[in-house]
C-alpha cells in the first residue's frame, strides 16, 4: 500500500505544482464548496493511479486544487463509502495520499440523519466525537510504521482547537449551529426505527454512512480534523415521511450557502 500511495502522489505532483496544507471533503449535495475556490486546477479520480471512483449521486469525483480567501486548499469533491463495495483501506486511501501531499488539517462535511430531537432538516452540527458502527476499521491488518502507530489515540478525534475556532467564526457570521456525536453506520439502507432507538441510546446525535473511516485514518496519520454534519433529514421513526436520497441532496444544497460561508471563513482563521 505504501508504494501505491507514493505512485498516486507522484502522479498528482506531476500534474499540479501546489502545496496546500488544508483539505476539505464534501458530502452529498455539498459540492457547492468548490464554487468558493479560485485559481482552480483539478484531476479526475479516474485518472489518478490506484484511486477508487465515486459512484454516488451528488459526488462529482474530482480532486480540486485552488485558493479560498487566498489560502491554498485541496478539495475532495465526492468521497467513497464502504457500502459501495470498497474495502475500508480503499475508502480511506485518499487520506493517505493527502498526507503525502503535505496536508495537515482536514475539514470533513457530510449529509446525515438527525437523532437529537432538537435538530431539524437544515441544522449544521459540529461533530465533537464519533461512534463506529461499521463493524470494520480501516486500520485492521499489518501496521506500516512509516504511516502511523499500531495503536493510535482517539481521545480527540475532532481537534478541540478547531471546534472552538469554528464556533467563534459561526457566531461572528450569525450562522446557527449545533454540536454533537456522529455515528457511522454501514448502509446503504436507511436505518430502521429500532436501530435508531439503539444508536440514540448509545449517545449519538446524528447518523450517517461516512466520515468515521476518514477521521480514524487522519488521526492515525497525525492530521487535525474538523467535522461539520448537515442534518438533511430526521432519522427513521422520528420523521414521518419515507427517506429519499434526492431529498437529502436537495436539503443539503439549500443550506450549502451557509456551510460555504462558514468553511471559507474557518479556513482563513486556522
Amino acid at each position: 500500500m505504501y508504494n501505491k500511495i507514493i505512485e498516486s502522489t507522484k502522479y498528482i505532483r506531476s500534474k499540479i505544482n501546489r502545496a496546500p496544507k488544508i483539505a476539505i471533503i464534501s458530502g452529498s449535495g455539498l459540492g457547492d464548496l468548490v464554487n468558493e475556490v479560485r485559481d482552480v486546477e483539478s484531476i479526475s479520480y479516474k485518472d489518478i493511479p490506484n484511486f477508487p471512483i465515486s459512484t454516488v449521486k451528488g459526488h462529482e469525483g474530482k480532486l480540486v486544487f485552488g485558493k479560498i480567501n487566498d489560502i491554498e486548499v485541496l478539495l475532495m469533491q465526492g468521497r467513497f463509502h464502504y457500502y459501495e463495495g470498497y474495502t475500508m483501506k480503499e475508502v480511506t486511501y485518499p487520506i493517505y495520499v493527502m498526507k503525502k501531499l503535505g496536508i495537515e488539517k482536514i475539514i470533513v462535511t457530510n449529509a446525515c440523519g438527525g437523532i437529537n430531537k432538537s435538530f431539524e432538516p437544515g441544522t449544521l452540527m459540529l461533530i465533537n466525537d464519533f461512534i463506529n458502527l461499521f463493524g470494520d476499521n480501516p486500520l485492521i491488518g499489518i501496521n506500516d510504521d512509516r504511516l502511523g502507530p499500531r495503536f493510535p489515540d482517539m481521545s480527540e478525534p475532532y481537534k478541540l482547537e478547531l471546534i472552538e475556532k469554528a464556533k467563534e467564526v459561526g457566531d461572528k457570521l450569525g450562522i446557527k449551529y449545533a454540536e454533537g456525536v456522529y455515528a457511522g453506520f454501514m448502509g446503504p439502507y436507511y436505518e430502521t426505527a429500532a436501530e435508531i432507538v439503539m444508536i440514540g441510546r448509545h449517545g449519538a446525535d446524528a447518523v450517517g454512512m461516512s466520515t468515521v473511516p476518514e477521521t480514524i485514518v487522519a488521526n492515525y496519520l497525525g492530521m487535525d480534523v474538523l467535522g461539520i454534519a448537515c442534518i438533511t433529514n430526521m432519522a427513521t421513526g422520528i420523521q414521518k415521511v419515507k427517506h429519499s436520497h434526492d431529498r437529502v441532496v436537495e436539503t443539503a444544497r439549500k443550506v450549502s450557502s451557509n456551510l460555504c460561508r462558514w468553511v471559507s471563513e474557518i479556513i482563513k482563521e486556522i
